[in-house]
């Protein structure tokens, strides 16, 4: 696919179930493959990955719904629940820490620019499952559950988790999209 063509595509997909249309090899070599593709600010290489899938990712989940003590709809969970799996995004604190030592003149910006390095991550994600027939949608029960995923996956303390997102095969197509006046957020000069 060209790029326009894969975010297209790319849907938030809450209809999803555990059947996924390619081998979970597949969809481990996807995200290897794009982990060492998208770019970091200094090549620092700040993001980090867990891919949950089956029992694992099933336990996640009721463990999500646990670090909210009911506090979030049981039927929501279990719409994430449903799929086949989730990726995990984190940054390593550990090594945002290293660059700020080393440059501490662009000190602030490290922690920026791993987040950022991150939201590429997830889109390349996103839009490469979805090339693979897989829908996805992306959540954020963090900080609420951070515990609960470190202790779930035995994740070092400098892991910081930025989003969830939870995958599997199409159960429903999502409702059309409603057009926008793109003018309003993108303007050019000359």
């Amino acid at each position: 696919m060209k790029i326009q063509e894969s975010l297209q595509q790319r849907r938030t997909y809450y209809a999803i179930n555990d059947t996924l249309p390619v081998p979970e090899q597949d969809v481990e070599a996807l995200v290897s493959s794009l982990a060492g593709l998208v770019p970091d600010a200094f090549n620092m290489k700040s993001s980090r990955l867990a891919v949950a899938f089956g029992g694992a990712h099933r336990a996640l989940w009721d463990d999500i719904y646990g670090a909210f003590g009911g506090r979030v709809a049981r039927e929501k969970i279990d719409s994430f629940r449903a799929g086949a799996g989730t990726v995990l995004y984190f940054f390593d604190g550990s090594v945002v820490q290293a660059m700020q030592a080393q440059f501490p003149r662009y000190a602030e910006n490290f922690p920026i620019w791993a987040q950022q390095s991150s939201g590429m991550l997830q889109l390349s994600v996103w839009s490469g499952l979805r090339e693979l027939g897989i829908g996805a949608s992306l959540q954020h029960y963090n900080p609420v559950i951070d515990g609960a995923v470190r202790a779930r996956f035995g994740l070092p303390e400098s892991w910081r988790l930025v989003a969830q997102m939870p995958f599997g095969g199409i159960a429903a197509e999502p409702a059309a999209k409603a057009g926008e006046d793109i003018s309003q957020r993108v303007c050019f000069f000359r």
